[in-house]
């Protein structure tokens, strides 16, 4: 009887081994991607690209289990460098990432940022995305040649909003497009809002002429017959929008703005990998697939030093259109 204890205690043991899953990152020498208290941090107010991009991806990490729940929270200003500055500040910490941009390359420029992105720890890019020209649903302009006519002859008159601060994507979209027409960057009325969201009631509310923001901020209000979406800024037309490219319509101009996460600096190596790990699964995820796709989000993953070389010649090309649009 002693020996036949012994053996289903054996035989037990046995089982638990097999049924039982490994904890993740447990076993080989690939980095986990469990992050006890993970923290989000978004630089501008909800709704904006930065929020609607750090959301979707905290959504889809819980739902394909790759990390236990996670806090996203806002902490706007200055176009998204109030946010740096408080990354920087938090050096050493592993659990927080920032959700970021072209938007923060530029404004750490026009706001003169004692910090900047090269002073923070870079994780992954994840997106990229077209720009739209958006007016509202009884807006006299119902196409873009139509605004680009009353845009030309008076300037002043029509002011355009975008959801950055001067430097970021939905400044030098409506920039490079009036340098494009033939208008001087004096000459152009433009009125920034902290993020997306407040840009859409303003446009909404026939305070601004037009917007200009991402695809993904607009989708569901131009779905939805509020919106009326004029021109996209990408090289080819995006599916699911009703909207020629402003190279189509005789503007030569092409943009895409991108997105990302970075961490504080001083993190360690081992605290980079699992950070990298966790979106490196995020983007193989079929639940970020599908987000990608209802978003209309182009796929451009690229993680670590990839993505910190990249940051770099960014910054280098923000500052030069800056300069030649006399903006830095």
């Amino acid at each position: 009887m002693r020996k036949l204890k012994v053996g289903l205690a054996v035989l037990g043991a046995a089982l638990l081994v097999l049924l039982v899953p490994p904890l993740v990152g447990s076993g080989g020498d690939e980095p986990g991607t469990q992050i006890r208290g993970l923290r989000v941090m978004v630089p501008n107010t909800p709704g904006g690209g930065y929020d609607i991009t750090a959301r979707t991806a905290v959504k889809a990490i819980e739902d394909a289990g790759l990390n236990g729940p996670a806090e996203v929270f806002n902490l706007p200003g200055a176009g998204g460098t109030v946010g740096l500055g408080r990354l920087v500040n938090e050096a050493g910490n592993g659990a927080l990432v920032m959700s970021m941009g072209l938007g923060v390359v530029g404004s750490v420029y026009t706001n003169h940022s004692p910090v900047s992105l090269n002073d923070t720890t870079p994780i992954a890019k994840l997106t990229e995305e077209s720009d739209v020209i958006v007016v509202a649903k009884d807006s006299p302009y119902q196409n873009i040649a139509q605004l680009i006519e009353a845009w030309k002859a008076n300037p002043g008159a029509v002011p355009v909003g975008g959801g950055s601060s001067p430097g970021g994507p939905d400044h030098l979209a409506p920039m490079l497009t009036a340098k494009a027409i033939g208008l001087s960057a004096t000459q152009v009325n433009y009125v920034p809002f902290d993020g997306g969201g407040e840009l859409m009631a303003s446009v909404l509310g026939n305070k601004v002429a037009f917007g200009v923001s991402g695809i993904g901020e607009t989708r569901d209000q131009i779905a939805a017959g509020e919106l009326r979406a004029l021109a996209v800024t990408s090289p080819e037309r995006v599916p699911g929008i009703d909207a020629p490219t402003l190279q189509e319509s005789g503007v030569n101009v092409s943009f895409t703005n991108w997105r990302g996460v970075v961490a504080p600096p001083g993190i360690s190596e081992q605290e980079r990998a699992k950070l990298i790990a966790l979106f490196s699964k995020l983007h193989t995820s079929e639940q970020w697939q599908q987000a990608m796709r209802l978003n209309g989000w182009t796929d451009a993953f690229q993680t670590g030093d990839d993505f910190g070389a990249f940051l770099k010649s960014e910054n280098d090309r923000v500052a030069s259109v800056l300069k030649e649009l006399g903006a830095a």
